[in-house]
């Protein structure tokens, strides 16, 4: 689940930093019947603002009252929204640096002692993450030691683990069997 917004992947023109942090800040302008609406970021190196394009020159009756209210009341849950879109991603070439603003519910570590674990994964939001690390996160485990598992076959799932996703999924951990000593 999300803890924060993410990081906006973006070149700053006044110090060429590459970040930019979403506070969940919006401007709306008006002409006569036409809307454009920005979501504000500020640059994490010099504090300079930049504006992402939600929409330009939209009819004022197009817009649900709703949405420019949530826009009026800087709703930090609509820049979440906004900002997971690939048409915002697109429209002003940014890209999503999740690092750090998310985390891993897994309901305690009590179950990790069973031979075999049987996971259904479910993402609050749609946040793209490596599901090896995850895996190696929820078990404690280092991501080293969750692609030796997936190489061993003790680490098993119908979706790729190494490549990003952000839908549900489930998986298989089978713990070695004890040695005897």
């Amino acid at each position: 689940m999300p803890t924060c917004l993410p990081t906006v992947l973006r070149r700053c023109h006044v110090c060429a930093s590459g970040r930019f942090r979403a506070n969940g800040k919006f401007r709306v302008n008006a002409h006569h019947k036409l809307l454009d609406a920005w979501l504000l970021v500020l640059c994490t190196g010099c504090g300079d603002t930049a504006k992402l394009t939600v929409w330009g020159r939209m009819n004022v009756r197009s817009v649900r009252p709703g949405l420019l209210d949530r826009m009026h009341d800087n709703d930090p849950g609509l820049a979440a929204e906004l900002l997971r879109d690939p048409a915002l991603q697109r429209r002003n070439r940014v890209a999503l640096d999740w690092t750090g603003a998310w985390r891993l519910d897994t309901g305690g570590s009590d179950h990790l002692d069973r031979e075999v674990i049987d996971v259904s994964v479910h993402f609050a939001a749609r946040i793209p993450v490596r599901p090896v690390r995850l895996v190696a996160e929820g078990c404690g485990l280092t991501r080293a030691e969750a692609e030796r598992l997936v190489a061993d076959g003790r680490l098993v799932s119908a979706v790729r683990l190494n490549g990003k996703l952000s839908d549900d999924f489930t998986f298989t951990l089978k713990q070695p069997p004890e040695e005897a000593g």
